[in-house]
Protein backbone atom coordinates (compact mmCIF):
# COMPACT_ATOMS: atom_id res chain seq x y z
CA UNK A 1 0.00 0.00 0.00
CA UNK A 2 1.50 3.20 -1.19
CA UNK A 3 2.04 6.24 1.41
CA UNK A 4 1.01 8.84 -1.17
CA UNK A 5 -1.23 11.07 -0.88
CA UNK A 6 -4.27 10.34 -3.69
CA UNK A 7 -6.14 12.43 -5.97
CA UNK A 8 -10.03 12.30 -5.40
CA UNK A 9 -13.10 14.41 -6.40
CA UNK A 10 -13.21 16.20 -3.25
CA UNK A 11 -9.36 17.71 -3.98
CA UNK A 12 -9.69 21.37 -3.87
CA UNK A 13 -8.20 22.91 -6.58
CA UNK A 14 -4.68 24.34 -6.60
CA UNK A 15 -4.31 27.84 -5.14
CA UNK A 16 -8.01 27.78 -3.41
CA UNK A 17 -8.41 27.76 -0.10
CA UNK A 18 -9.22 24.76 2.06
CA UNK A 19 -11.10 23.68 4.30
CA UNK A 20 -9.72 24.84 7.53
CA UNK A 21 -8.85 28.52 5.73
CA UNK A 22 -12.55 28.94 5.14
CA UNK A 23 -13.68 27.87 8.71
CA UNK A 24 -11.10 30.60 10.02
CA UNK A 25 -12.12 32.99 7.89
CA UNK A 26 -16.02 32.55 8.54
CA UNK A 27 -14.73 32.84 12.02
CA UNK A 28 -12.96 36.21 12.07
CA UNK A 29 -16.09 37.77 9.19
CA UNK A 30 -18.24 36.88 11.94
CA UNK A 31 -16.25 38.25 14.87
CA UNK A 32 -15.64 40.81 12.75
CA UNK A 33 -19.06 41.80 11.82
CA UNK A 34 -20.33 41.44 15.29
CA UNK A 35 -17.01 44.09 16.58
CA UNK A 36 -18.38 46.64 14.28
CA UNK A 37 -22.12 46.54 15.16
CA UNK A 38 -20.54 46.63 18.37
CA UNK A 39 -18.87 50.01 18.00
CA UNK A 40 -20.55 51.29 14.51
CA UNK A 41 -17.32 51.78 13.28
CA UNK A 42 -16.02 50.24 9.95
CA UNK A 43 -12.10 50.69 10.03
CA UNK A 44 -9.58 48.02 9.29
CA UNK A 45 -5.77 48.58 8.64
CA UNK A 46 -6.48 51.99 7.69
CA UNK A 47 -9.50 51.26 5.21
CA UNK A 48 -13.38 51.82 5.14
CA UNK A 49 -15.08 48.71 5.39
CA UNK A 50 -18.67 47.82 4.95
CA UNK A 51 -21.04 44.29 5.97
CA UNK A 52 -22.00 42.89 2.36
CA UNK A 53 -25.07 41.09 2.53
CA UNK A 54 -24.88 38.11 -0.17
CA UNK A 55 -26.86 34.64 -0.56
CA UNK A 56 -24.73 31.38 -1.19
CA UNK A 57 -24.85 30.43 -4.75
CA UNK A 58 -25.56 27.03 -4.20
CA UNK A 59 -27.57 27.35 -0.87
CA UNK A 60 -29.21 30.08 -0.89
CA UNK A 61 -27.65 30.73 3.03
CA UNK A 62 -27.18 34.74 3.65
CA UNK A 63 -23.94 35.26 4.38
CA UNK A 64 -22.16 38.56 5.82
CA UNK A 65 -18.43 39.63 4.97
CA UNK A 66 -16.08 42.64 5.57
CA UNK A 67 -15.08 44.40 3.12
CA UNK A 68 -13.16 46.90 2.20
CA UNK A 69 -15.09 49.50 0.04
CA UNK A 70 -13.64 53.12 -1.91
CA UNK A 71 -15.53 55.85 -2.90
CA UNK A 72 -17.08 56.16 -5.99
CA UNK A 73 -17.49 59.68 -8.72
CA UNK A 74 -21.13 58.03 -9.22
CA UNK A 75 -21.93 57.94 -5.64
CA UNK A 76 -21.47 54.25 -5.31
CA UNK A 77 -19.34 51.87 -3.47
CA UNK A 78 -15.96 50.11 -4.90
CA UNK A 79 -14.98 46.94 -3.92
CA UNK A 80 -12.34 44.48 -5.23
CA UNK A 81 -12.81 40.85 -5.50
CA UNK A 82 -9.16 40.61 -3.99
CA UNK A 83 -9.06 37.54 -1.75
CA UNK A 84 -9.73 33.88 -3.24
CA UNK A 85 -5.95 33.23 -4.65
CA UNK A 86 -6.71 31.73 -8.16
CA UNK A 87 -10.01 31.86 -8.15
CA UNK A 88 -12.63 34.48 -7.56
CA UNK A 89 -13.43 34.73 -3.73
CA UNK A 90 -17.14 33.21 -2.39
CA UNK A 91 -18.56 36.51 -1.65
CA UNK A 92 -17.57 37.24 -5.37
CA UNK A 93 -19.12 34.23 -6.74
CA UNK A 94 -22.43 34.42 -3.95
CA UNK A 95 -22.75 38.15 -5.30
CA UNK A 96 -22.90 37.69 -9.14
CA UNK A 97 -25.14 34.58 -9.19
CA UNK A 98 -27.90 36.12 -6.55
CA UNK A 99 -27.33 40.07 -7.50
CA UNK A 100 -30.62 40.97 -6.67
CA UNK A 101 -30.15 39.58 -2.84
CA UNK A 102 -27.64 41.86 -2.20
CA UNK A 103 -27.67 44.70 -0.16
CA UNK A 104 -24.89 46.73 2.16
CA UNK A 105 -24.17 47.73 5.76
CA UNK A 106 -22.05 50.62 6.74
CA UNK A 107 -21.25 50.95 9.92
CA UNK A 108 -24.27 52.11 12.60
CA UNK A 109 -26.56 51.75 9.73
CA UNK A 110 -29.38 49.06 8.42
CA UNK A 111 -28.24 47.28 5.71
CA UNK A 112 -29.60 48.71 2.39
CA UNK A 113 -30.10 46.81 -1.16
CA UNK A 114 -27.53 47.56 -3.43
CA UNK A 115 -27.59 46.56 -7.36
CA UNK A 116 -23.77 45.08 -7.96
CA UNK A 117 -22.20 46.04 -11.32
CA UNK A 118 -19.06 44.30 -12.25
CA UNK A 119 -16.91 46.66 -14.31
CA UNK A 120 -15.16 45.75 -16.98
CA UNK A 121 -12.66 48.03 -19.90
CA UNK A 122 -11.86 52.14 -19.29
CA UNK A 123 -14.56 51.86 -16.38
CA UNK A 124 -12.47 49.28 -14.41
CA UNK A 125 -9.18 51.35 -15.49
CA UNK A 126 -10.06 54.27 -13.76
CA UNK A 127 -11.75 52.53 -10.56
CA UNK A 128 -8.35 50.50 -10.41
CA UNK A 129 -6.24 53.38 -10.40
CA UNK A 130 -8.77 55.46 -7.90
CA UNK A 131 -8.42 51.95 -5.56
CA UNK A 132 -4.66 51.75 -5.82
CA UNK A 133 -3.89 55.31 -5.03
CA UNK A 134 -6.25 55.14 -1.69
CA UNK A 135 -4.32 51.37 -0.96
CA UNK A 136 -1.49 50.40 -2.98
CA UNK A 137 -1.14 47.08 -1.70
CA UNK A 138 -4.00 45.75 -3.86
CA UNK A 139 -1.21 46.92 -6.95
CA UNK A 140 1.56 44.07 -5.44
CA UNK A 141 -1.32 41.72 -5.23
CA UNK A 142 -2.78 42.26 -8.07
CA UNK A 143 1.19 41.95 -9.56
CA UNK A 144 1.45 38.18 -7.73
CA UNK A 145 -1.80 36.73 -9.77
CA UNK A 146 -2.45 35.40 -12.99
CA UNK A 147 -6.27 36.31 -12.22
CA UNK A 148 -7.39 39.76 -13.09
CA UNK A 149 -9.72 41.42 -10.20
CA UNK A 150 -12.94 42.21 -10.49
CA UNK A 151 -14.09 45.55 -9.43
CA UNK A 152 -17.43 45.69 -8.41
CA UNK A 153 -19.37 48.74 -7.95
CA UNK A 154 -22.34 48.83 -5.54
CA UNK A 155 -25.05 51.41 -6.12
CA UNK A 156 -28.22 51.85 -3.84
CA UNK A 157 -31.32 50.38 -5.59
Amino acid sequence: MSMENETTDQTRKKGTPGRLSLWFQRRTNTKTVAKMRRKGKGRMMGMDVLILHTAGRRSGQPFLTPIAWYADDDGGRLVVASGGGSADPNWYLNLTAHPDRASAELPGEKPRPVTPHTLDGADRDEAWQRIVAANPRFAKYQTKNDRLYPVVRLTER
